[in-house]
């Protein structure tokens, strides 16, 4: 994968839009109109704070359906991520929670979307919808059949959950890479909020080769400029909301600093880097 060709630069930052509950959820609130704005409010600040690209995901619709979400909930995200891509022109990616691939995959690639995130793509995991199956080749060939140059994003040992069997890190990075096909590997701490640890990023980077390696969760301006360290993009949204209270809107000040954090970061890998500050400075002005 590309990550220039994808998101114009080799080290993305990728802000999530948690859309409010949708049509058949079970918080939806009856106006479909309320959640477009939140999410187009939400979209423009992290554009104007300086991320990379945006992807849409139906965060507040939990409890999530194990395997396909229902039809309405398909066609509002397809007229929600339609808007959002009137609204800015950074890249758009699409993650139908809980494991939709199949919808994520049909949306993208419809409406224009440059990639997905799928959270068990090979394998099994233990989760509180119960046990999700991945299905790569489902998924693969239906790319195919679409004709489609979406990429997938797939999670390594995804949050909020657990594998069955010994779980080994290189072992399931390399195969959801040679045997699943995905164009980029995510890894996550245990839960949302929860960052990775390095020594994790730094194993799953050894063995995804030139795989591209997102962080998935927990990452902050406080530790992203050590995370970027072993990884090439993250994924981020918790710590952008406002009071980092994940129920707010995204604060667009807090995404500046994020921003400017992750350059610090990225600067720390150069040789001639002169390390003029302290990483925890870049956060406190």
């Amino acid at each position: 994968m590309d990550l220039g060709q994808v998101f114009q630069t080799v080290n993305p930052i990728v802000g999530v839009v948690h859309l409010l509950p949708l049509p058949t959820s079970a918080r939806w609130q009856g106006s479909l109109d309320a959640v477009v704005e939140r999410a187009a409010q939400e979209a423009t600040a992290l554009a104007s704070g300086g991320v990379d690209a945006i992807m849409v995901e139906n965060f507040f619709d939990a409890p999530f359906s194990k395997q396909r979400v229902d039809a309405a909930v398909v066609s509002a995200m397809s007229l929600i991520v339609t808007r959002l891509m009137q609204i800015v022109t950074l890249p758009v990616g699409v993650n139908v929670l809980r494991n939709d691939a199949h919808s994520a995959l049909a949306i993208a690639a419809c409406v224009g979307a440059q990639f997905i995130r799928v959270n068990v793509l090979t394998g099994v995991m233990a989760t509180d919808q119960g046990l999700i199956e991945g299905q790569a080749h489902e998924l693969m060939r239906y790319r195919r059949e679409l004709g489609s140059e979406v990429k997938i994003l797939a999670d390594v040992l995804v949050k909020h959950a657990r594998p069955l069997g010994s779980p080994n890190l290189t072992t399931a990075v390399q195969e959801t890479i040679q045997r699943g096909l995905a164009d980029g590997v995510i890894l996550s701490g245990w839960a949302t909020g929860s960052p990775p640890t390095l020594e994790d990023l730094e194993l799953a980077k050894a063995a995804a080769g030139q795989t591209p390696v997102f962080i998935g969760s927990g990452a902050s301006w406080e530790n992203i400029p050590q995370l970027i360290q072993a990884a090439d993009g993250v994924i981020v949204s918790s710590s952008l909301k406002r009071r980092g209270d994940i129920q707010q809107p995204i604060d667009p000040s807090r995404v500046s600093r994020f921003v400017e954090a992750m350059q610090y970061g990225l600067a720390r890998r150069s040789p001639t880097w002169p390390e003029p500050a302290a990483a925890s400075q870049v956060g406190s002005k």
